[in-house]
């Protein structure tokens, strides 16, 4: 059962509020990757909310854990992709095997039709990222910047603002090697300080990657890239019936973290905005 359809059953019916639902509420929603802090904050407030407004029965109180849980999330908000003649650099942070190359092919498709940007294949541990990115390229029809493998990833990101006219875009793939995290920051600080120094009047947005099925992996993860890039949004990969997306309330509560974007499948089309209120809907299983 998805977890949506969980939160669903668990507020149907003629069930009267109780101490035992709220306490039942905090775990239900702990398993739904919110962590535990936020998950009981939720049910406290709920609670508190019902007995404001005189609801005694379940099937009531769900919209407003809807309204509730969107509040939670309006208090950070990831700015809008700039227009197209504006330059920009994009760096996609995160590690291995969440979807970050064919995430940037499809944030290199939102622009494609007002601008051509530039791939830059800034992964060169993996000579599979490079290739990956490149066939992106072709798909979209595309300029692609790489080096050899095992290059100097800066200087591909350096290249690759030099290809770019003063009003491109840059979309540049990075390493995600975790086994060796001090390496992995010290490579994505080189990076920043070359996009700071070459495009120093760019709009500079890094997203991180995740992967919405991993659940509290996923928080754990955007800790490490917070403390020490500092990344603007965070977009989910793999969006589907499998993934609970609790963690986006995490994100937002306990590293201030705002979510821009949801990907839902492989096709560079599925990937939408993220909305606070459609969000909280769904996962209430009300949408």
């Amino acid at each position: 059962m998805k977890f949506a359809e969980r939160i669903k059953s668990f507020f149907s019916g003629s069930t009267v509020l109780s101490d035992e639902f709220f306490d039942e509420l905090a775990d239900l929603l702990v398993e739904g990757d919110i962590g535990a802090k936020e998950a009981f904050a939720a049910a406290e407030l709920l609670r508190e909310r019902c007995r404001i407004e005189k609801i005694a029965l379940a099937d009531l109180a769900r919209e407003k854990l809807a309204k509730l849980l969107e509040e939670m999330l309006h208090g950070v908000k990831a700015e809008p992709l700039p227009p197209a003649g504006c330059q920009t650099v994009i760096l996609m942070l995160g590690v291995n095997g969440v979807g970050k190359t064919t995430t940037a092919a499809k944030i290199a498709a939102l622009y494609k039709d007002s601008v051509k940007p530039i791939l830059a294949a800034a992964d060169t541990f993996r000579a599979a990222a490079i290739d990956q990115l490149r066939i992106h390229g072709q798909r979209l029809d595309l300029r692609v910047v790489a080096h050899q493998h095992g290059g100097d990833p800066a200087a591909v990101v350096y290249d690759a603002i030099e290809a770019a006219s003063s009003a491109g875009v840059v979309i540049a793939d990075t390493a995600g090697r975790m086994h060796t995290k001090t390496a992995l920051v010290e490579e994505l600080r080189k990076i920043d300080r070359v996009v700071e120094s070459k495009a120093k009047e760019a709009r500079y947005i890094k997203y991180l990657v995740l992967d919405s099925t991993t659940g509290r992996n996923a928080l754990a993860q955007a800790e490490i890239f917070c403390d020490a890039v500092s990344p603007n949004a965070a977009i989910l990969t793999k969006y589907d019936s499998t993934a609970k997306g609790g963690v986006v309330f995490s994100l937002a509560g306990e590293l201030r973290l705002p979510v821009a974007y949801l990907c839902t499948g492989e096709k560079y089309g599925d990937i939408r905005g993220f909305d606070p209120g459609v969000f909280a809907r769904e996962f209430a299983g009300i949408a």
